[in-house]
């Protein structure tokens, strides 16, 4: 790769991390509903994902888990409260699972991608795409059972949803909001990063 190629590849990843920033510092990048919160800061990491690599899409996602993780500082109440409980397992909670939702869509991406073949082109982008939002959800939600599901304040929300069982539990606890997030980020992640990868990989 030449300087120029680099210093592409810098910029634009400069211009992610910008947006991941701008999502994670508005209301525009968490819309809560209860403790959880529909996050459209993977659109950003999903695109870069695909359109970068695996590197790069792994360091959107530590931004969005830094980013995250930033908020158990007071800004948010129900990561407040897993930081009271213990400081490390909220940061691995936060951090390392979001870098593993940047990175993995780029490799879904990469074993299905085939230039020519538009059926497997398309199959590329769209796993891909809906690959971001369902790992972050699965990654976050696993961590959180892992590490904190015996504390009182887990074992709380398991009583009031009436949860029999840690897997019940997270089917309970992301619910619709789950489901809304994978799917705006499967269709606006997908048609994003379909759009602009023939501009960025002309010639």
């Amino acid at each position: 790769m030449n300087d120029r190629s680099k210093t592409l590849r810098l910029t634009r990843l400069a211009l992610l991390a910008a947006i991941v920033l701008v999502l994670a510092y508005t209301p525009l990048g968490y819309i809560h509903i209860g403790p959880l919160a529909i996050t459209p800061i993977m659109i950003p990491v999903t695109v870069g994902a695909i359109l970068l690599g695996p590197v790069e899409g792994a360091v959107l996602g530590g931004i969005f888990g830094l980013t995250s993780f930033s908020t158990c500082f007071g800004a948010d109440a129900f990561g407040t409260t897993l930081m009271s409980i213990n400081p490390v397992l909220t940061f691995l909670t936060c951090v390392p699972t979001r870098v593993l939702a940047g990175w993995l869509p780029a490799v879904v991406f990469k074993a299905l991608h085939r230039p020519g073949r538009p059926a497997l082109q398309n199959a590329a982008f769209g796993a891909a795409a809906l690959a971001g939002p369902v790992l972050n959800t699965l990654f976050f939600m696993g961590a959180l059972v892992l590490c904190f599901y015996p504390t009182d304040f887990i074992q709380g929300y398991v009583t009031a949803l009436g949860a029999a069982n840690p897997f019940v539990f997270v089917l309970l606890f992301v619910g619709v909001q789950g489901a809304v997030e994978a799917a705006a980020g499967f269709v606006v992640s997908g048609v994003l990063s379909r759009a602009v990868w023939p501009v960025l990989h002309r010639g």
